[in-house]
């Protein structure tokens, strides 16, 4: 779980709504989506999103330019400021235009372009996009497009894509550089996206377990809890970590993800065993 602070740290520019409903449906949603299996999905998913919607701030896609920067991002389409003057500080245009016939949308006349602009925390784009996560988020994004950005829906949106583009298996390799590509087509931006990375890392890194000496105390505390659990073949509570005890903790640890290791703080967390 990422808590409030945390998410804080990460996403400073975002709105209150959007912080609270991350916080408050992040930990079914990632176990439902599986970000939870490994660090890899969750660090990738969530520098993906940073980079993309500006920390979580941005809604829409801002497409109010001038004609200079029209003939820097779309070179091909604008390649004098006579081509680029018309659509110079006209958004709507803009989008129907650059983006007509692509990613599912229609010709230009249709408005496609501009009812699909990007939205949300991975700024989705095109008919065929907001169809797709859609229909994997259950929102009907076609036909309320605002959904992809509102603090409810927002972070399902996002999800939805990521599970659409089959984006955990790529990050199971641990190659980011892939996983960019996944969500933006390319490399765009890969600098500032491996900065996001490093944010999310440092933000989220978990000081490493507290090991515990053994004692007779804390040995019974962890062999009742532990057949509390259905672990009866320790057999005896008795104080003494054996080889049964031992075999039962290491199944426990590894059913429940806690690494390597034998009596430490996570395991008393995750058994609910309280001990100074």
């Amino acid at each position: 779980m990422i808590s409030k602070a945390q998410l804080g740290a990460l996403f400073p520019r975002a709105s209150a709504a959007q912080t609270d409903a991350f916080a408050a449906l992040h930990g079914a949603l990632f176990a439902s989506f599986g970000i939870d299996k490994n660090n890899f999905r969750r660090d990738f998913f969530l520098a993906q999103i940073g980079h993309e919607s500006g920390g979580l701030s941005i809604e829409r896609e801002n497409l109010n330019y001038t004609a200079p920067r029209l003939m820097a991002v779309w070179q091909k389409r604008f390649p004098t400021l006579a081509a680029a003057q018309p659509y110079a500080g006209n958004p709507q245009k803009l989008a129907n235009f650059v983006y007509s016939g692509r990613n599912g949308n229609g010709p230009e006349a249709s408005g496609d372009g501009f009812l699909f602009r990007g939205r949300g925390f991975m700024q989705l784009t095109g008919r065929e996009g907001y169809q797709e996560a859609g229909s994997r988020a259950g929102l009907d994004l076609v036909g309320n497009p605002d959904l992809a950005f509102a603090p409810p829906h927002a972070l399902n949106v996002a999800l939805a894509f990521w599970k659409w583009k089959g984006a955990n298996a790529v990050c199971d390799s641990g190659d980011f550089k892939a996983a960019t590509k996944i969500v933006n087509g390319g490399t765009i931006g890969m600098a500032e996206r491996e900065a996001w990375l490093g944010k999310v890392r440092r933000v989220l890194a978990v000081p490493p377990p507290r090991k515990l000496q053994p004692s007779p105390t804390l040995n019974i505390l962890v062999q009742k809890s532990l057949r509390a659990r259905g672990h009866t073949e320790i057999g005896a509570v008795d104080g003494f970590i054996g080889a049964r005890t031992t075999a039962a903790i290491i199944e426990f640890r590894q059913k429940n993800g806690l690494g390597e290791g034998l009596l430490d703080d996570r395991l008393l967390n995750a058994l609910g065993v309280v001990f100074p």
